[in-house]
Formats: C-alpha cells, structure tokens, sequence
C-alpha cells in the first residue's frame, strides 16, 4: 500500500517539475527566456531550493477554471542558499495560465513573504506574470492587495529585490516599485500601469511595448529600475552579488569578506586623478575604484540621475555605501533626479546598516525654471531628510568644490555626519569667489575705473579669505586636511572606529518626510 502511494507521489511530482507540456516550455525558450525553475537554479546554490506548496491548486470555477486545475498554479514558491546564506524566493511560471495571480496563486506569495519576514531573510521575486487572473475578478486584486501590504511591512526589516524577467502591468507594478531593487533584462521585461493599446486609445500616441516601459527606459529615464541586462543568467549573477553584500534583516551587519588589499594601501594615484583646477571635470568613478578594496563596486542606478554616484562597495572588507558627486555629468551639481537617487540610496543603507562615505565635489543645486517648477526645493529636501534621519556611520570628504546649500545637504558635519575631511583642493563657501565678489563688491566694482581689474582683485581677496583650504578646518567643520594618497586608509580606520556606533532617533510612529 505504502509503495503505491509512494509511486503516485513520484508521478506527481515528476509531473509539477515537467510543467505543464513541453510546448509551452519550447514557446518559452523562443522568446529568449527561462522557466520558473531553470531562473531559481541559476540564483540559489546548486541543490539548496526547498519549495513549498508544489501541490496546490486552485478552486475558482467559472469560465473554464474547473476543468484547469494545474499544480503549484502558476507560481513556484521557496527558500534555498545564496553564498550559504537563507533566501526565500517566488517564481511566476508564465506556462500556467501566463503567470496570472489568482486567490491560490497569491496565498501562496503571501506565505513565502510572511516565512521571509520570520525568518529575517532576505526575500527575491521572480516577476513574469500577466497580472490578475480575469477569471478571478476581485480575489485576484485582493490577492495583490495582501503582496502589496506585505511589501510595506517588510520594507526596511529585510531586503526586498524585484527581478524583472517578463510583462509586468497594471496595478502588478507597484509591488516592485515597494521593493528595494529592481532588475530588469532587455526586450523580454517590460513595466507599466496601462499598455501602449490603452495609450494609443487615450491620447493617440503609439509606441511599442519596449519604448513603454522596457529595461533602457525605466534604467535610463524614469528611474524605475536599478539595473538593466541583455540575458537572464547575467542578470541573475548580479542579484547573487548583490545579496552577498546585505545583511539577512535589518538586525545584522552586511557580511565582511576581506580580499588582501591593505586598508593601509596608499592611494598617490588620486594626485593625479583629480585636477586641482576645480573647473575641469574628471571620473569620480577612477577616484572610488581607488579607494575601495580591489577597485569593485556595484553601482546603483548607474544610467539615471548621472551627475551623481551611488554605490555599493568594500572598504577594509567591510561593506560601505558610496554616494559621490560626478564632475562629467552636468559639473556634479544636485538636481531633482539626483536628490532623489541619493535620497533613496542613504535610505537603503541606513536601514540595513551600511555605513556611508559621501564624496563631495559639487558646484550647489541646479538652476533653471523647470527645476523650481518641478519642485527642487522638496526634492532636495529628500536628501537631506535622509541624511539627517541615517544612524549609521557616516563620512564625508570634501575633494573640491562644495558650495551653497548644496554642501550643506551632502551629509556636512551640521547635518550630522561623524567625520569630516577634506583635500588640500577643497573650496567650501557660499558660492564660487566670482560670484561672491560680484555681490559682496557689486558696487564698488561698477564705479572703477578698471572694473575688470577691481573685479580680478576682489575674486582674489575672497578666495584668500574666506576660501582657503584651511578656513573650515580652523572652525571644526572639518576634522582634518589630508593628503590625497592617505585616503584609503584614513577612511579605513575611521570606519573601524565608527563601527560600534550607536545613536537612538526619539520615539515617534515615524516621520514625515518630504515628498
């Protein structure tokens, strides 16, 4: 008796690991992607996937349903190992039912997000799905209700990544949007609230599904996605790095892995690396490939919001979060995009413990019409908030210009930051001397009779007074001038004094930050 009911698990079994039929899995392969579980192969360690409710089914009816009733319904759920560590992980099988959510189909997420928050592990979905069941009617949005709800109450207790591998549309957006990071894989993941045919309908305008909502322009435009990638297995590798380098939940530190490089590496190339002329640019880029271990980084949002850096990095094998003005990209100036990228970024770290190293060479906040009008003044607001609200060790250096309240915002010693330092290049003023010559001497220069020399003069009398490299450091806001080659391991060390930091925020429900 025990046999033939073993016997039947086994064809069972071997049946919800087949899937529905092979010509579903060859349409998949067609298009370039993967199934359910070839993507959970890839991201867990060979062997690790546990899975849960492989058998359930669903128990609508109407319209066909009851005679469809496929094991797992359309969506793989479990935990495995990334580098050793628990991760739970959800699947849409896009070869049942187009990976549509229906009651059982989310009950399903809903126990695997609620086993993650548990566990205090971080939690990675794998996104192809057609979004609700039409079948279902209100269970099916219902069903997104209790994800999306789940989404907000993990957020910032346990990492949350979005892994885009499909269509994603509608009111299914915006569990993603609820996460942490968002991947997504070049012309077969696409993202939106209503689809080119509702476009078209509603204001005329056609364009494809790609130029919608596709990988280039949620990575490149809209800042929807974090990352972006030509192939699945690419993309996937990446989100293994990625997790290597958060902590399980909010209750733990990042995982430190020294490589080698000395924390007491010198650092002589930045000499050179960085102008002394503070107008012309250079690849902030180069400057933190040289000061963190090894010259890797995992840069964020690396094709939005340019003229400005933010970045995931080791520095003594600690993990440390890296936000750096850009000088190629509009001189490094803040803007609305850029506040917001860094904003969300500062937010990230704090919450799961990653100190923050903020490198400054920025001219102030961007002028112009469209940026009033678009709201710079909350927008950058954003940044400050979450620089002010951040717990977590957090170091600035100021390499060149740092000018207006735009030095103030990027996390300056007022603001809270624990050390301060500063190259000999460093400019921290007001404004530029030009500008501040022309205000301060505005009158004096326009009655000389050389106002142009006048003028020369008084750009020299400001910067010797009030702009020297040392007039920061001679009133405390900065800790010390240092050499450019001892970077590394100036930051080094003081992270490694800062890393029992403990600073408690006062009792509140929660803020209310700009928005």
């Amino acid at each position: 008796m025990m046999q033939e009911r073993l016997e039947e698990l086994g064809a069972i079994r071997e049946s919800v690991l087949r899937g529905p039929d092979p010509a579903a899995t060859e349409r998949q392969h067609a298009k370039g992607k993967l199934t359910a579980r070839e993507r959970i192969e890839l991201l867990l360690d060979e062997g690790s996937f546990q899975e849960l409710e492989p058998l359930r089914r669903h128990r609508a009816t109407g319209f066909g349903l009851e005679d469809r009733r496929p094991y797992t319904d359309g969506v793989v759920t479990g935990w495995g190992t990334v580098e050793g560590r628990t991760v739970f992980v959800y699947a849409h099988d896009f070869r049942i039912f187009g990976g549509a959510l229906g009651e059982a189909h989310a009950n399903k997420i809903h126990k695997v997000m609620d086993q993650a928050l548990a566990a205090g592990a971080p939690l990675v979905s794998l996104n192809d799905g057609a979004g609700a069941r039409i079948q279902e009617g209100v269970t099916a949005l219902a069903g997104y209700g209790g994800i999306f709800r789940r989404n907000t109450k993990a957020s910032g207790v346990i990492p949350q990544i979005s892994v885009m591998l499909g269509p994603c549309a509608g009111g299914a957006a915006y569990s993603p949007a609820l996460t942490d990071f968002v991947f997504m894989v070049r012309e077969t993941s696409q993202m939106f609230i209503t689809g080119p045919d509702v476009v078209k309908a509603v204001t005329g305008e056609e364009i494809t599904h790609d130029g919608l909502g596709g990988a280039d322009v949620h990575a490149a435009t809209s800042g929807v996605a974090h990352f972006a990638y030509d192939d699945e297995a690419t993309c996937l590798e990446d989100v293994r790095y990625l997790l290597s380098l958060l902590p399980q939940n909010n209750r733990e530190l990042p995982p430190a892995e020294h490589s080698g490089d000395s924390p007491d590496r010198r650092t002589d190339a930045l000499r050179d690396l960085v102008p002394a002329d503070g107008n012309r640019p250079y690849d902030m880029r180069a400057v933190i490939e040289e000061i963190v271990d090894d010259g890797e980084m995992l840069e964020v949002h690396e094709r939005w919001a340019t003229n400005i850096i933010c970045a995931l990095a080791r520095l003594d094998g600690q993990v440390v979060g890296v936000v750096a003005n850009q000088p190629q990209q509009l001189a490094g100036v803040l803007d609305i995009h850029a506040s917001e990228k860094a904003a969300r970024f500062v937010q990230m770290c704090d919450a799961f413990n990653i100190p923050i190293v903020t490198l400054l060479d920025v001219p102030g906040f961007l002028p112009g019409v469209d940026q009033e009008h678009g709201g710079i003044i909350r927008h950058g607001a954003k940044l400050l908030y979450a620089y002010c609200n951040a717990t977590v060790p957090r170091i600035s250096l100021v390499l060149r210009k740092a000018y207006g309240g735009a030095y103030i915002v990027m996390d300056s010693q007022s603001i809270g930051a624990d050390l301060t330092y500063a190259w000999p290049t460093n400019e921290i003023a007001v404004m530029g001397a030009e500008g501040a010559a022309g205000v301060i001497f505005r009158r004096e220069i326009a009655a000389a009779d050389d106002p142009e020399a006048v003028r020369r003069q008084r750009i020299k009398e400001y910067r010797s007074e009030l702009m020297h490299p040392y007039y920061a450091a001679e009133r405390g806001l900065v800790d010390d001038v240092i050499d450019p080659a001892d970077t590394r391991r100036v930051l080094a060390r003081s992270l490694a004094m800062l890393r029992t930091k403990h600073a408690d925020l006062p009792r509140r429900k929660h803020g209310n930050p700009p928005q």
